[in-house]
C-alpha cells in the first residue's frame, strides 16, 4: 500500500481520535478545524518515521497531541467554548437524552479545556482509552508520573464538573 493509500486508510479509522483531540485542545470550531489539518499535515509528513515500535493508534495519538500543544502555545489567547464532535456512544437515545449527553459532552470538554496542559495531555488520552503506560511512553515519562497526573486531573474534572460538590 502506497502512502496516499495508507494514509487515508488511517485518516479514515482514526479521524474521529483526532478530532477529539483536537477539541480537547481548541474550543473555537474554525480554530479546531485548523488545528486538525496541522494535525493531519503533521501526520503525513510523521508516517514515514513510524517504525511499528508501538501501535499505530498510539503513534498518531501522540502527532496529534505533539501538535496540539504547539498550537496552544502559539494561540494562548484563544476563546475557551465549544463542544466535541464526536458524539456519547449509545443507541438510538431519546431527545431529552441526546440533550443530556450533548450538556455532559459540552461541559466535559469545557473542563478538560481548563486543565493545565500537563494534567490536560493524560486526561484526553485516557479519554481516548490509553493506557498509563501507553501514555508515559506517547508522552515520554514514566508511568507513575502518568498515574499521579490522571489522579490530579480525576479530582480537578470531578470538581470542574460538579462545584456544587453534589454527588
Amino acid at each position: 500500500m502506497g502512502r496516499d493509500a495508507t494514509f487515508e486508510a488511517l485518516v479514515g479509522e482514526h479521524g474521529p481520535m483526532i478530532r477529539r483531540i483536537a477539541g480537547s485542545y481548541e474550543a473555537d470550531p474554525e480554530r479546531r478545524r485548523e488545528l486538525e489539518q496541522e494535525i493531519l499535515l503533521a501526520v503525513w509528513r510523521a508516517l514515514p518515521s513510524w517504525r511499528g515500535e508501538s501501535p499505530i493508534r498510539a503513534f498518531l495519538a501522540r502527532v496529534a497531541h505533539n501538535r496540539a500543544v504547539t498550537h496552544v502555545s502559539r494561540e494562548a489567547a484563544a476563546p475557551r467554548r465549544s463542544v466535541l464532535d464526536e458524539a456519547l456512544p449509545s443507541t438510538e437515545p431519546s431527545p431529552h437524552d441526546r440533550v443530556e449527553a450533548d450538556d455532559l459532552r459540552e461541559r466535559l470538554a469545557d473542563a478538560v479545556r481548563s486543565l493545565p496542559l500537563s494534567l490536560r495531555q493524560p486526561a484526553s488520552l485516557t479519554l481516548e482509552g490509553f493506557s498509563p503506560a501507553e501514555i508515559a511512553g506517547m508522552l515520554g515519562l514514566n508511568a507513575n508520573t502518568v498515574s499521579i497526573r490522571l489522579t490530579r486531573a480525576r479530582a480537578e474534572l470531578r470538581t470542574l464538573m460538579n462545584p456544587e460538590g453534589q454527588p
